[in-house]
């Protein structure tokens, strides 16, 4: 996995039943042991196994939540585009 100190990160975790979840943090382990553990979003509460499959730097807050919205408003088609060019899991 990628290097989560330091700057703000975007990352989709996807659910057992397929559905992707779009986040932002700055620290990406941290943040997907929450989900893991039921400390996280509601969303993903009880749609596990979580496999966090893509994370990519963004920058600052600000660049982070702009990518979140951008993100959140794609087709699932186009973030599964994003997901096999970028995958990490």
């Amino acid at each position: 996995m990628p290097e989560s100190e330091g700057g703000w990160f975007l990352y989709l975790v996807r659910c057992s039943g397929g559905q992707l979840y779009t986040g932002i943090t700055t620290d990406v382990d941290r943040r997907f042991e929450e989900h893991c553990s039921g400390k996280g979003a509601k969303f993903l509460r009880g749609k596990g196994p979580l496999q966090l499959v893509f994370s990519e730097k963004v920058g600052n807050h600000s660049d982070a939540l702009k990518a979140e919205i951008n993100i959140k408003k794609m087709h699932k088609s186009a973030k599964e585009l994003l997901v096999q060019r970028g995958c990490i899991g």
